[in-house]
């Protein structure tokens, strides 16, 4: 098959891209691949993966581990709820009904596990410049020495993000205690 009749089949699934076209298995997403992922489906841009956003998300989920081009739509309406609430279970962690950010990137492989960096209980403070040193020092502790610059301001910009729920551009304690 060409390039061009795999373009068409992900063309109707979004999260058909990020699958291994042989094994189906989600592939390594980097950052920015992450991103894509969270703004194509929070279509409201609220924080939250909600309501038909939800539905939709988990309909090109689970029908992109098909190899043909499956109609999302043709997961019916009865499998639905209880697709939905096996999800949630395992995944919405603070049982608010809604996928937060965070725990979108508990589902999604990510590239070079950068999401366990949020692991850390190191004291940050605001300041991006602080967090993209840190960023560099856990780097070349993990034996990352070749880390390049717009690799690293991706990352950071990718935990900013995350977890600046006020979206004031700063990471306030409350923000990094999260």
């Amino acid at each position: 098959m060409g390039e061009n009749n795999t373009e068409t089949r992900n063309s109707s699934n979004f999260m058909r891209q990020f699958r291994d076209s042989k094994t189906r298995e989600l592939k390594n997403l980097t950052a920015i691949q992450f991103m894509d992922v969270w703004k194509h489906y929070d279509k409201d841009g609220n924080g939250f993966i909600e309501g038909r956003e939800l539905d939709n998300f988990l309909k090109e989920f689970v029908s992109s581990v098909n190899t043909l081009d499956v109609n999302p739509e043709s997961i019916s309406d009865s499998i639905l709820p209880e697709l939905k609430e096996c999800f949630m279970e395992a995944y919405d962690d603070n049982k608010d009904g809604k996928i937060e950010i965070r725990e979108l990137a508990q589902l999604l492989p990510l590239e070079e596990s950068f999401l366990l960096l949020f692991r850390f209980d190191n004291p940050l403070d605001s300041s991006v410049e602080f967090m993209k040193n840190f960023l560099r020092d856990l780097l070349k502790e993990a034996k990352r020495d070749s880390i390049d610059e717009d690799k690293l301001i991706e990352y950071t910009d990718t935990l900013l993000q995350i977890f600046d729920s006020n979206k004031d551009g700063k990471l306030q304690l409350s923000e990094m205690a999260k």
